[in-house]
Parts: C-alpha cells; sequence; structure tokens
C-alpha cells in the first residue's frame, strides 16, 4: 500500500491553527498601527497557507480511507480457509422429501397458483422484478410477522428502518457502493443509496455514539425492503424468485461487548436454525470458508435449504460476527462500567473506575428473506394436485388459511 504522510500533514495543519491563533491573540491589546499592520499581513497568510493545507489533508484523509477500505477484517482461527468449496457442514436438520409424483419448480406452481407475475414486472421495471399476487401477499405478510413475532420473543426490540441512507455509512458498514460489479444503487447526483440490507441502517443507529455497557447488549429485528443489482448473475438455478433486485427480509442485528460476540453469534444461529426447523424445511449450516467471506465478516454461517424444484440447495439466510470492523468506522463505543467493589486506593470522582471507552461488537443475521422462503415453502409443500400446504406455524398470520389451493379455469 502506497505511504501516505497523513500524520505528518495533519500535524503541520495544527501547527498553523496555533500559529494563527497566536497572533489572534496579539491583536486583541492596543498595538502600534505598523506592528497591527504587520500583524495582519501574517495571518492573512497564515490564513491562506491553512486553507491550501486542509485542502491538501482531506484529499490525503479520502485517499486513506479508500486504502483502509479495502483491508478486510481478520478472521476467527477456526475459519475454514480456502474458497467455498472449503466451507464446513455445522449442521443438518431434516432430510429431502420423497415425492410419488412429479414435482415442479416454484415458477410453474406461482403460475397455476396464481401467485406472481414476472412478465408484467418486466415490462414496467426490468428483469428479475416481480408482482406477488392473491395468496402469495399474504404468504409475504406472514413470513415478515411471524419472524418478528418470534424474534421479539427473544428480547429484539423490532425496527422499520429508512431505505434510502448515505453513501458514507453504507461504506463504513463494510460495502462499496461506488466499487466495480457492486451490488448497491447508488442515487445520481447525491450521497444515497439504495439499502442492500436492513444492516446497514439498523448499523448507523448509534453511529457516533457512546452508550452505557449497562444498555448491552442491544439486539434489534428490523423489516425492509432490500435492492441489490445482482451484478452478473444468471442460470436455470438463480432463476424466478431466488434472485431478483427488489425483496422483502427481517434482518436481527446485536449490538455487544466484545467478549460476548462468540456466544451472541451462537445464539444467532441457533435462532435460524429452530425458525427453519418449525416450518419444516431441510437444510444444513456451514461455516464458511475465508474466501467467501465479506470484508466485515471475521466469522459467518451460512444456512443452504433444500430447494426441489431448483434441484439445489440455496441459501437462505446467514449469520456474521463483524467483530469491531464496523463499530470503528461507524464510530460506536461504550464506556465499562465501574466494578461494583472499587479497590481502597481507586480515586473518587468523575469517571472513576470506569476506564477508557472502548469499540463495542456488531453481529447481523437474516432472520426471513422472503422471496427464498417463497420458493422452500412452494417446492417443499406442494402436492400431486398442484396445491401446496402452508406451515403451520405461519396458519395464524394468513387468516388460518392452510392450504394454496389451483384457481378454477
Amino acid at each position: 500500500m502506497e505511504t501516505i504522510p497523513n500524520y505528518d500533514r495533519w500535524q503541520e495543519v495544527e501547527q498553523l491553527r496555533a500559529e494563527r491563533n497566536a497572533v489572534a491573540n496579539k491583536m486583541k491589546g492596543k498595538l502600534d498601527p505598523s506592528v497591527r499592520q504587520a500583524l495582519v499581513e501574517e495571518g492573512k497568510n497564515l490564513k491562506e497557507a491553512l486553507i491550501t493545507l486542509e485542502e491538501d489533508l482531506v484529499q490525503l484523509s479520502d485517499k486513506l480511507q479508500l486504502e483502509a477500505q479495502s483491508i478486510p477484517n481478520s478472521t476467527h482461527p477456526d475459519v475454514p480457509v480456502g474458497g467455498e468449496e472449503s466451507s464446513v457442514v455445522r449442521k443438518e436438520v431434516g432430510s429431502q422429501r420423497n415425492f410419488s409424483f412429479t414435482i415442479k419448480d416454484h415458477l410453474q406452481l406461482g403460475k397455476e397458483l396464481d401467485l406472481f407475475d414476472f412478465d408484467a414486472a418486466a415490462e414496467v421495471s426490468g428483469s428479475k422484478f416481480y408482482y406477488l399476487k392473491n395468496e402469495a401477499v399474504l404468504l409475504e405478510m406472514a413470513l415478515v410477522n411471524w419472524a418478528i413475532s418470534e424474534v421479539s420473543k427473544k428480547g429484539f426490540t423490532p425496527l422499520i428502518t429508512p431505505e434510502i441512507v448515505r453513501s458514507s455509512v453504507v461504506e463504513k458498514c463494510g460495502f462499496q457502493p461506488r466499487a466495480q460489479n457492486t451490488q448497491v444503487y447508488s442515487i445520481e447526483n447525491s450521497d444515497q443509496c439504495l439499502i442492500g440490507t436492513a444492516e446497514i441502517p439498523v448499523g448507523g443507529i448509534h453511529m457516533d455514539s457512546i452508550l452505557l455497557e449497562s444498555s448491552l447488549p442491544l439486539k434489534y429485528v428490523a423489516y425492509s425492503h432490500c435492492f441489490r443489482t445482482e451484478a452478473g448473475a444468471a442460470g436455470a438455478a438463480t432463476r424466478g424468485l431466488y434472485r431478483v433486485h427488489q425483496f422483502s427480509k427481517v434482518e436481527m442485528f446485536i449490538f455487544c461487548r466484545p467478549e460476548e460476540s462468540d456466544k451472541w453469534h451462537e445464539e444467532l444461529i441457533t435462532i435460524e436454525e429452530d425458525l427453519y426447523a418449525s416450518l419444516g424445511l431441510h437444510f444444513k449450516t456451514l461455516d464458511m470458508a475465508t474466501g467467501d467471506l465479506g470484508a466485515p465478516a471475521y466469522r459467518k454461517f451460512d444456512i443452504e435449504a433444500w430447494m426441489p424444484g431448483l434441484e439445489r440447495y440455496g441459501e437462505i439466510s446467514s449469520a456474521s460476527n463483524c467483530t469491531d470492523y464496523q463499530s470503528r468506522r461507524l464510530g460506536i463505543r461504550y464506556r465499562p462500567a465501574p466494578p461494583e467493589s472499587p479497590p481502597a486506593n481507586a480515586k473518587k470522582g468523575k469517571g472513576a473506575g470506569s476506564g477508557p471507552t472502548q469499540y463495542l461488537h456488531t453481529l447481523n443475521a437474516t432472520a426471513v428473506a422472503v422471496p427464498r422462503l417463497i420458493v422452500c415453502i412452494l417446492e417443499n409443500f406442494q402436492q400431486e394436485d398442484g396445491s401446496v400446504v402452508i406451515p403451520e406455524p405461519l396458519r395464524p398470520f394468513m387468516g388460518g388459511l392452510d392450504v394454496l389451493s389451483p384457481k378454477p379455469k
């Protein structure tokens, strides 16, 4: 990486500011006109030099920030080394269903059940957009409400987030909105982007804050629409609802003390596994290899569910421990609480025993990525007569509807 004399330039700026302030202080008293004029000239020269140096410092800082963003987080010592194929299966739940009839994929089922319309959406918005119709609308809302309800029981605070955020927040969360092949939609002639995940606005909710240790962990479950360019994604395995430009998602997010992030990472993946097991899905949990970790992730667990119509396992969620990668960039710290029994020789006064502030750890995990769960439900629970059985946990959120049946022709 190119050496950038950022610190030296900062020192020069600070020295000039000090000299400018010294000149300003000298001019406060009664002075001979010639002396005052000399000080005015000196102050003017210092101001001009300072403007040049400050502009230079901003450019150097921006350049340093771009260099820093190319450096990923470190990885957990237990993370498998290699590409995606080196990822290790941690757990497998259920088994593939044996069908006694010729199965259909979710596209054919959706057409026969009149659940979505890709053709009209392509005319209105472009490829990889869709209209949900009829019971599919109820199914999306059921999945969202069910997930928020279940996760809230675990002490998570529900949120609905903004879906447009500043580019700087996207970058601080570890994404690069202006990079080549980015998945981020940027808004032209602005410093704003559409979010690809609620992780970004939730991560920014405590930006530039110092939190009390007693408030930790902070746990949120957030609903949002997500927008992704999905650059380069194509092929039969990603057809239909599997990979789209806009979708709804329920995301879990935790701010915690550094020593507790591994524990909360296990808690997040357990919540995900319990959710999908309760729906009756067959899935496997993977400890993702180093080559498949995004820049912020210290460790990432993915869940891949069996999608019989697509004839493959497909990712339906992930859970990532980002340690302090995001909190350092977002400026989120916490102040440790003073010990319950301070030493006898401890100094009294403001902040006694609390120590310096520390950067906390952030974690994120998908509770429900709606389109992919719809794919799983339609393809796994289809019946020979073309109907689809709704998993029991979702039925109260669908007005008691338990089966999607083909429409009369």
